[in-house]
């Protein structure tokens, strides 16, 4: 790894959290990042193991939508199949496009999905994609990393070697398990305090290199443990699709921030809601988020990592797409009974626009499927 805290001595190229497509958004208090799902092409095949093949018009149009509410957008990362459908040809091909159209910050997945073998080299090819679009990378967790590491030393080699090369502070993504199985024992240890600790380690010693971090372990209190060790400036953007309206409302000592996949789901809500918080009316923040929870809790109901089919199906009944088809064919990871009450959720929680739609379009899916 070398020099302990090397990393803190040299400056990455610009201001924390800056290096980012586009400008800021709207809200004042918080930094809120929707993780954006993609919209595939129906008529394409995108079956399971197939290239993805995506509707670009759609996709990027729901991008739009979400810099338009406030929100910074989250490219190519898990809630857009990153792993699950979406390869790294297309997830690289949608970056570039992200970034030709941006309207407001823009932050992008950097993984090692794609042939090279090596973790390290793998993640220094998708670093230089991200980094010529002008998005902020994102340090996704590693398959090939999690497969070969054998202790913390070659997890704090890898990344350390990265934040040693950035040019702009990274945000570093702890996706846990329950999102990815096989990222079981990240950071080196199957025990969370453990890892922990490994993870503060390495942020310790870059704290300019890294904007924040990004967690995703759905452990509200671990999560308000780890964001009051963090070193100042360094923030900590709320991954946990249960606990978020707490986690970012916050306490007397800190907040979280948010890089959320049910952010793509409930987005008007939550920009209603973050507007109230930057007005300081708090009651109003929570009565606007409270309803969405039960929907997010819904969605995220294990296998958590099949979550996306209640964004898509759920973008398709508002009228944001034309099709209820996914990468990957993960149209049909959740059963009708799911996708009935993820509706009917919704509903309460005033997500439908068009309600009319939304129940025609759940009545013809009906006709098909019973």
């Amino acid at each position: 790894m070398g020099e302990r805290g090397a990393g803190g001595k040299k400056g990455a190229e610009g201001e924390k959290g800056a290096g980012s497509a586009g400008e800021g958004g709207k809200f004042a208090s918080r930094v809120a990042f929707a993780a954006a799902h993609v919209v595939a092409d129906p008529f394409a095949g995108n079956g399971p193991g197939a290239p993805a093949v995506l509707d670009w018009d759609a996709t990027l149009a729901h991008r739009v939508r979400l810099w338009d509410l406030g929100f910074g957008v989250a490219e190519a990362m898990d809630t857009a199949q990153r792993g699950m459908g979406l390869d790294w040809a297309a997830a690289a091909e949608l970056v570039r496009r992200t970034a030709a159209v941006a309207g407001g910050r823009l932050a992008a997945g950097v993984g090692t999905d794609h042939g090279t073998d090596d973790p390290l080299t793998a993640y220094r090819e998708q670093l230089e994609v991200v980094g010529e679009a002008g998005a902020q990378p994102i340090l996704m967790c590693s398959r090939k990393l999690a497969a070969r590491a054998r202790g913390p030393e070659d997890y704090q080699r890898v990344y350390a070697a990265l934040l040693e090369e950035v040019d702009r502070p990274v945000i570093l993504h702890w996706l846990g398990p329950a999102f990815d199985p096989l990222l079981a024992g990240y950071w080196g240890s199957t025990d969370v305090p453990e890892a922990t600790g490994h993870f503060l380690d390495l942020v310790k010693a870059y704290p300019d290199r890294v904007d924040g971090v990004k967690v995703s372990l759905l452990d509200a209190g671990h999560e308000v443990e780890l964001r009051r060790a963090l070193p100042e400036g360094v923030r900590c953007y709320t991954g946990d699709d249960f606990h978020y309206p707490e986690l970012i409302a916050g306490d007397d000592v800190g907040h979280s921030d948010a890089l959320l996949g049910i952010f793509d789901v409930i987005a008007p809500a939550a920009a209603e809601a973050l507007g109230a918080l930057d007005a300081g009316d708090l009651a109003r923040y929570h009565e606007v988020l409270e309803p969405t929870v039960a929907l997010s809790r819904h969605l995220f109901q294990q296998p958590t990592y099949h979550y996306k089919t209640g964004v898509v199906f759920l973008s398709w009944l508002a009228g944001f797409q034309d099709s209820f088809a996914m990468v990957g064919g993960l149209q049909s990871a959740r059963d009708v009974v799911h996708l009935g009450e993820a509706l009917r959720l919704a509903d309460l929680a005033g997500l439908l626009p068009d309600p009319d739609l939304a129940a025609a379009r759940w009545a013809n899916l009906l006709g098909v499927l019973t």
